[in-house]
């Protein structure tokens, strides 16, 4: 046979492609803890959302792409009056939900935030749940909803474990395109063929780089991203459904795959099978709107607050002892450019804990970040790493997340050395983080509703029976302004 010919044999569908149609396909979610958590998750996502539309340079991305047009049977976004289709229903719930960088993250050798598959997931439920209505058939309930995020959950989380795609420059929120394609094909009425169809055009996509969350060029990109790739996952899911063939060699296509050309030739792992595992293991982003790996510190930073605060310009130096990932991902100097900028900034954040005793959405902004303090402070920040933590920060029975912080000042004094090893949205602190996360919500929901209405959402929430049982139709209703 010539050597100037390919062999033209189709193969048979990717095995990592498979397990995850087939998961979403067939398994049965049983896991009560799962199911509770997932409540947990959906409220507090929901929630950052409604916050969220306080700030103008989100709300500006929503709304139809043709200003005042509406959909039949279009999706609800919270907090709104808008109805749009379901693709652009997707974008805003998911924009909504990450802007603030608020609510559920994801560590391992990648990161990520598995809540923004349910731009897709509410989207999708809610505009099948109005076509049904419309037909006098009965609509999807939340139960659905749940599970759902329940399996967008453990796709993105358990391809997170082993596999990093930071590393190669690749944004994590390719697993949010792949798990929202997956999702969605399935809630669209997908077989498992076409729900392998559907997630290989996933991966065939060109893949976000992860340019704007870094510096120098970090920005708001980061903020509606995963709006975008959940949206993508929609728009992936209905043209499968309507006929589009899939690729079977997608990662495993010599030269011209995901694995040659975006993986540097390894081969995606899969470390476990898809269960229940990341939903009931994830942490919440309770006490500050801050980067997951510099929670800690705050925490840290804003316990030292009333020790310090008197002493601002006695300080000589601050000392943060930090796992490897925040100094890959959040530790710069020089100047901050916007707030994507000062959110993914260790540094920041500390400055501002240690300078109000707090850290809020509202510190990202310019008018506190020209406190001349806040720089002074950043300079003085000398930041180290234990190797310890980060070690432990992969470790499947600890994920620690450890800082500690030790303030120096000019006469020889210092501080006490105040650790923090696991955040308070950490599963070892569950008991101590869901009536805080509950709080939380309320106070969330109070921005945007009126008392009546506050109280009425959030005591569904507070129902897990009742929040299973409710459509997702009256659900995005009762959600909507």
């Amino acid at each position: 046979m010539s050597s100037n010919v390919d062999l033209n044999v189709r193969p048979g569908f990717d095995g990592l492609i498979t397990e995850i149609s087939e998961y979403v396909s067939n398994y049965e979610i049983k896991s009560d803890l799962a199911l509770d958590t997932a409540r947990n998750c959906l409220i507090d996502t929901i929630g950052c959302g409604l916050l969220a539309l306080k700030f103008p340079a989100c709300t500006k991305m929503l709304g139809p792409i043709v200003r005042d047009t509406k959909v039949p049977y279009g999706v609800r976004v919270p907090g709104t009056n808008y109805e749009l289709d379901p693709v652009k229903g997707a974008f805003d719930i998911g924009c909504i939900i990450r802007w603030l960088d608020y609510n559920d993250t994801w560590l391992a050798a990648e990161w990520g935030h598995p809540s923004d598959n349910l731009g897709a997931i509410l989207s999708v439920c809610d505009f099948i749940s109005r076509q049904q209505i419309a037909n006098g058939d009965e609509p999807l309930k939340m139960r659905t909803v749940l599970e759902s995020m329940i399996m967008a959950h453990e796709i993105q989380g358990v391809l997170a474990l082993e596999n990093s795609f930071n590393r190669v420059g690749l944004d994590h929120v390719l697993l949010v395109k792949v798990a929202s394609t997956a999702v969605a094909t399935k809630l669209l009425g997908g077989s498992i063929d076409q729900i392998k169809d559907a997630v290989s055009q996933a991966w065939l996509d060109g893949q976000s780089l992860r340019t704007y969350r870094h510096a120098p060029n970090a920005g708001s990109r980061k903020s509606w991203v995963a709006g975008d790739a959940t949206s993508r996952g929609v728009r992936l899911a209905m043209i499968t459904m309507s006929g589009e063939m899939g690729y079977p060699g997608a990662l495993s296509a010599p030269i011209w795959g995901f694995e040659d050309v975006l993986f540097k030739g390894d081969s995606l792992s899969l470390p476990q099978p898809f269960e229940t595992y990341v939903m009931e293991n994830i942490l919440f982003k309770i006490s500050f709107p801050a980067e997951f790996h510099a929670q800690t510190a705050v925490e840290a930073a804003v316990s030292l607050h009333s020790e310090i605060k008197d002493r601002i310009n006695e300080i000589e130096s601050i000392e943060i002892t930090t796992h490897e990932s925040a100094i890959r991902i959040i530790s710069k100097v020089g100047e901050l450019n916007n707030p994507a900028d000062r959110d993914h900034c260790l540094q920041y954040m500390v400055a501002i804990g240690l300078l109000k005793g707090n850290l809020v959405a509202e510190d990202y902004e310019d008018d506190v970040a020209k406190d001349p303090r806040v720089d002074e402070l950043r300079e003085k920040m000398i930041i180290n790493e234990d190797k310890r933590y980060s070690k432990e920060y992969l470790e499947a029975d600890k994920r620690s997340i450890a800082n500690r912080i030790k303030v120096h000042f000019k006469d020889g004094t210092a501080t006490n050395e105040v650790e923090v090893e696991y955040p308070i949205g950490h599963k070892r602190r569950r008991k101590e983080g869901i009536p805080i996360l509950e709080k939380k919500f309320k106070d969330n929901l109070s921005i945007t509703y009126d008392e009546f209405k506050s109280n009425e959402i959030f005591e569904l929430c507070m129902d897990q029976r009742k929040l299973e049982e409710i459509s997702v139709a009256d659900f995005q209703q009762l959600l909507s302004k």
